[in-house]
C-alpha cells in the first residue's frame, strides 16, 4: 500500500499529464483514507478547477483551510478560483492573505495580479506580475499575463516583449501564442495575427468540437456541404456570420450555421445560409466543419477583401413597422444607446461605460435618448433618480418577438446608435444604421488602433480613449460630435423641406405644397410602401431617412384606411418585399460589377435577373389587384424568354 504522499504523487503526475479524472479519483481515495489530510483536499481542489467545477473547488479549498489556516498554496489557489467564478474582492482577499503567510510567493503574486487585471486595476496588476518575476524571472505563465495587463494598457511594445519571452521560455505555451496573435491583428498585421490567434484552440477552456468531419483548410469546396459553426460571444456570431455568403461563393454546395439559441430568429434570413441549427439540436450531414473566427485567417482576409457589405441582417418588417408608430409618439433627433456588456467577459470592468456619462447626450438641444439595455446594466436607470430623460420600454423589450428582434427594430427606427462595446454595436453595424461606438485606450482587436472608421462595419465611428480608463473626454467629443451632427441633419431636413413646399414656378413666396391627388391601384401602393420600408432598412443617412418616413408614413395610412386586411393580402404583400428586396441586391451587385468593370457572365446573368424578378413583381401586383376586386389591373407584355 502506498503512503499518503506517495498516492498524491501519483495523482499529481497524472494530473500534470491532464488527465484530470483519474487525478481527482486518487486524491478522493486518499481523502476517504485520510479526510484531514490538507494536502488532499488542496489537490482535489485542483482537479475540480482544472474541470471547470469551480464551486467544487472552492469546497474543497476551503476544507483544507479549515484543516490548516496557515497554507497558503490553498490560499492562493481558492483566490484564482474565486476569481474565475467572478468573486473579484474575496479573490484579491485570498490572494494577499497568501502573501501574508508567504511574502516570496510568487504563483500567489501572479494569481492577485490576474483578480487585479478583472477588476481593471491594470497598472496594480501590472506592478504585482514583476515582483511575480522578480521572484521567478523565467516563469511563462507570468510573462504571459504582464503581456496581456499591458496590451489592455495601450503598452504594445513592452506587451509583444513579454510574449516573446514567454515563448522563448515555452515555446508551445498557447497563451502566449493567442496573446500574440490578438496584438498583431490589433496592430492590423494580419499575416501574422492570424496564425497565431489559431493557438486559441490549444487554451484552456477551448476546444475544437469533435466532429468527425474534418475541419476545413481553404481547399477548394466543388459543391460539398459546410459547418460554419459559432465559438464565442454573441457579437462574434453576429459580426462573423457574413463568411456564410463567402462560403458559398468559394464553392460551397450547402452552408449550414450552427449559432446560440439568442440568435436564431434573428440570422433566420441572413443570406448565404442553407440551414440554420441551434446548439442544442441535432446536426444535418456536412462535409467539413469550420469555426467562424477561423474563416478570415483561412482565407487570408486583408484590410482590402474583408467581407463588408451591408446589411446583412434586417428586422422582421412587422415590427419595424410596430416600432415605427411606437417612436412616432415621441419627438427629436432619435438615439438608441447601450452601455454595459456582460460581467462574465474578462475585459468587462474596461470595455463597459457608467450610464451617467450619457448625460452629455441627453444634453444636446432635440436629442431624444432610447435605451437599447437589456438585463445587467439596466439597474442603473433607477440609479440616475430621472437625472436625464431615457425612454426605456424595459422587460417588454425582445419577449415575445425574440431575443434581438425588437431591438433590432427600434434600432432600424431610430437616428442613430451609441453604444459601448457589447453585441449592440454589432447589430447595429449588420443592420447598416449609423453607430458611434465609445471604446477604451486598448479596444477588442476588431476595432483595430487609432482609426475612426472600422473596415468591418461602414456605417460606423469610433470614438477612442486617449487616456486609460478616461470616458469623461470620450463623451465629451461625442456629445460635441452629436450636436454638429444633429444641427447639420436639422439644416438639411429645413432645406428639403423648403424645396418641397416651392412651386414649379420657381417663386419662393408660393408655398402651395407640390402634391398630386390620383386614384392608384392598390398593387401600386403596396409596391412602392414595400420599397419605402426596404429603404428605411438599408439607408444610412439621417437626412435621407427622414423624408423616407415621411412618405411611407403618408402611403401606410392611405393604405391603412381604405384597403381591407386579409391573411391573402398579407402574404402576397410578403413576397412582393422579397422580390424587391432581391431586386435592390441584383442592382447593387450590377453596381459593384460596373464599378469592376466585369461584363462577364455574372454580369449577364445579373441583368437577366433584372427582368425575371420585374416579371415575378406584376405578377404580385396583378394578384393583388385582383383579389381586392380593382379596376386598375397591372398588365405587361413581353417576348416570351422561356
Amino acid at each position: 500500500m502506498p503512503t499518503v504522499e506517495e498516492a498524491l504523487q501519483l495523482g499529481w503526475k497524472q494530473h500534470q499529464a491532464g488527465d484530470f479524472r483519474n487525478a481527482e479519483h486518487i486524491y478522493r481515495q486518499v481523502i476517504a483514507a485520510a479526510a484531514a489530510d490538507a494536502n488532499a483536499w488542496c489537490f482535489l481542489g485542483m482537479a475540480c478547477h482544472d474541470q471547470a467545477r469551480y464551486d467544487e473547488a472552492v469546497d474543497a479549498y476551503h476544507k483544507a483551510i479549515e484543516i490548516q489556516p496557515d497554507f497558503p498554496v490553498a490560499l492562493s489557489n481558492l483566490g484564482n478560483t474565486l476569481k474565475q467564478l467572478g468573486q473579484l474582492d474575496e479573490a484579491e482577499a485570498s490572494c494577499r492573505e497568501a502573501l501574508r503567510l508567504k511574502p516570496d510567493y510568487s504563483t500567489a503574486f501572479n494569481n492577485l495580479g490576474v483578480a487585479l487585471v478583472a477588476q481593471g486595476r491594470l497598472q496594480e496588476a501590472s506592478a504585482t506580475f514583476e515582483e511575480a518575476l522578480a521572484l521567478m524571472p523565467n516563469d511563462a505563465v507570468t510573462h504571459s499575463n504582464l503581456s496581456a495587463a499591458l496590451v489592455r494598457q495601450g503598452k504594445y511594445t513592452e506587451a509583444e516583449a513579454n510574449s516573446k519571452q514567454a515563448l522563448s521560455l515555452n515555446p508551445n505555451y498557447a497563451e502566449a501564442h493567442k496573446n500574440q496573435g490578438i496584438v498583431w491583428l490589433l496592430l492590423g498585421d494580419f499575416e501574422r495575427g492570424w496564425p497565431e490567434y489559431e493557438w486559441r484552440w490549444q487554451c484552456p477552456g477551448s476546444k475544437m468540437p469533435g466532429y468527425s468531419a474534418s475541419l476545413w483548410q481553404g481547399e477548394p469546396l466543388d459543391g460539398k456541404t459546410i459547418l460554419l459553426h459559432h465559438e464565442q460571444g454573441l457579437g462574434d456570431t453576429i459580426q462573423f456570420v457574413r463568411y456564410a455568403t463567402i462560403l458559398k461563393q468559394h464553392g460551397a454546395g450547402q452552408v449550414v450555421v450552427k449559432t446560440q439559441k439568442p440568435l436564431m430568429k434573428l440570422l433566420a434570413a441572413c443570406p448565404g445560409i442553407d440551414e440554420l441549427v441551434c446548439d442544442d439540436a441535432k446536426l444535418p450531414a456536412f462535409d467539413v466543419h469550420v469555426p467562424m473566427l477561423s474563416v478570415p485567417g483561412i482565407l487570408e482576409t486583408t484590410f482590402e477583401s474583408i467581407p463588408a457589405k451591408v446589411p446583412y441582417l434586417h428586422a422582421e418588417s412587422e415590427l419595424v413597422a410596430k416600432w415605427q408608430r411606437r417612436l412616432a409618439a415621441y419627438d427629436g433627433f432619435k438615439v438608441g444607446i447601450a452601455w454595459q456588456g456582460s460581467p462574465d467577459f474578462h475585459a468587462d470592468a474596461q470595455r463597459s461605460v457608467p450610464l451617467q456619462h450619457f448625460a452629455k447626450l441627453a444634453a444636446v438641444p432635440g436629442v431624444r435618448l432610447f435605451s437599447l439595455q437589456k438585463g445587467f446594466g439596466s439597474e442603473q436607470i433607477d440609479a440616475m433618480n430621472g437625472q436625464f430623460e431615457l425612454v426605456d420600454f424595459g422587460e417588454e423589450l425582445d419577449v415575445d418577438a425574440g431575443p434581438f428582434m425588437d431591438t433590432a427594430a427600434i434600432i432600424q427606427n431610430v437616428d442613430l446608435v451609441i453604444t459601448s462595446d457589447t453585441s449592440v454595436p454589432h447589430l447595429a453595424g449588420a443592420l447598416g444604421v449609423p453607430t458611434w461606438l465609445a471604446l477604451s485606450i486598448s479596444p477588442d482587436w476588431r476595432w483595430f488602433l487609432e482609426r475612426e472608421d472600422n473596415p468591418w462595419y461602414p456605417t460606423m465611428r469610433l470614438f477612442r480613449q486617449q487616456k486609460l480608463g478616461d470616458w469623461e473626454d470620450v463623451f465629451s467629443r461625442i456629445g460635441d460630435a452629436l450636436l454638429t451632427h444633429v444641427t447639420a441633419a436639422s439644416i438639411s431636413a429645413d432645406d428639403s423641406s423648403a424645396a418641397s413646399q416651392r412651386t414649379t414656378t420657381g417663386r419662393a413666396d408660393v408655398t402651395q405644397e407640390a402634391t398630386v391627388n390620383v386614384e392608384i391601384a392598390p398593387g401600386e401602393l403596396i409596391d412602392k410602401i414595400t420599397i419605402l420600408e426596404i429603404k428605411t432598412e438599408r439607408i444610412t443617412d439621417p437626412a435621407k431617412l427622414g423624408n423616407v418616413r415621411i412618405e411611407l408614413k403618408t402611403l401606410a395610412e392611405a393604405r391603412d384606411s381604405t384597403l381591407v386586411g386579409s391573411p391573402e393580402l398579407d402574404d402576397l404583400t410578403k413576397q412582393l418585399k422579397m422580390i424587391n428586396e432581391q431586386l435592390w441586391d441584383i442592382e447593387d451587385d450590377i453596381r459593384d460589377c460596373e464599378r469592376d468593370k466585369d461584363f462577364g457572365d455574372k454580369f449577364v446573368e445579373l441583368a437577366r435577373a433584372v427582368y425575371k424578378s420585374n416579371d415575378k413583381r406584376a405578377a404580385f401586383k396583378r394578384d393583388i389587384n385582383v383579389l381586392l376586386g380593382s379596376h386598375l389591373v397591372e398588365e405587361k407584355s413581353y417576348s416570351d424568354y422561356e
